[in-house]
């Protein structure tokens, strides 16, 4: 197998920032979408740039992927830095009632002092930003329920985009843009692909597999070795990942290893928590990184 830098290209899901700060002065507050077991990696780093000084709540989706002790630690590290966080799993619905209520709890001062100016009360309103494959649509599907009801059009919005009443008090301003993380960091963009955010059609899927492999071997072993029947998990990734494919019949005419079958299959097993309840990222990870 060919090992070699991974190399891609977002294309068509690029979208600039304008369309955020275009939206922006229209809602109360920011949720701000992020993968639960890739915690960093799935933030854009714009986004407190773009959004400063509105309100912002975190939304940890994917929970039921996550390793849950880990989750907590996230929710314990944002709320250190003045930041609500809640975990949800968009798949079911879980979580989401309470983000209602924290997006209201959010915004409460800010409603009531409405009202003290002689303000009609209104709903509070909302917009939701992530990267592509975190749950966006899923997460406002739970929340509008099948027969979302359309708010209408609002001053100052402009064509396309539409308001959707949420369960509860909240309106959800639903936007059509979609904005992508820039980022140099080949561990990021890994971590991205690992967890389906990248298209893998667009991806050496032997070099991916191997990756993450080498990564799971390091900070999951037990897992690993109950997984894949390994004896023990070897310094050298590849002979890992050989041994794997041996133990799973991934083996092609000649006795050679099948690399794209091995590595579809651990793919697929991380991503359907076969493996287990994986986190591939801690806030000691990102405080490490600000320290360097």
């Amino acid at each position: 197998m060919n090992v070699q830098k991974i190399n891609w290209y977002p294309g068509h899901m690029k979208k600039t920032k304008e369309l955020i700060q275009t939206n922006l002065k229209l809602v109360d507050v920011v949720v701000e979408l992020l993968d639960a077991r890739v915690p960093i990696s799935s933030r854009n780093p714009q986004i407190d740039e773009i959004i400063i000084g509105k309100p912002k709540v975190i939304v940890l989706n994917k929970s039921d992927l996550a390793n849950p002790k880990t989750t907590n630690e996230w929710i314990h590290y944002f709320k250190k830095s003045g930041i609500n966080a809640i975990a949800v799993n968009a798949m079911n619905g879980a979580g989401l009632d309470k983000l209602t209520a924290e997006l209201e709890e959010t915004v409460k001062i800010k409603m009531e002092a409405r009202i003290e100016k002689g303000m009609r009360k209104r709903p509070v309103r909302a917009m939701i930003v992530g990267i592509p494959n975190v749950g966006k649509s899923s997460i406002i599907n739970k929340l509008t329920g099948k027969k979302s009801a359309k708010t209408g059009d609002k001053p100052g919005v402009t064509r396309g985009k539409q308001w959707v009443r949420l369960k509860g008090n909240i309106e959800l301003l639903d936007t059509p843009g979609i904005l992508w993380p820039k980022f140099e960091d080949q561990n990021v963009g890994l971590k991205l692909a690992f967890t389906g955010s990248i298209k893998d059609e667009i991806l050496d899927i032997e070099t991916i597999a191997l990756r993450l492999i080498e990564y799971l071997c390091d900070k999951y072993p037990e897992y690993m070795k109950e997984r894949y029947k390994l004896k023990m998990i070897e310094e050298d990734g590849l002979v890992n990942m050989e041994n794997m494919a041996k133990n799973r019949g991934c083996i092609i005419s000649g006795g050679r290893i099948d690399y794209t079958r091995i590595a579809n299959v651990v793919m697929d097993e991380f991503r359907s928590v076969k493996i287990g309840k994986i986190t591939l990222e801690t806030p000691d990870d990102l405080e490490s990184a600000m320290d360097e």
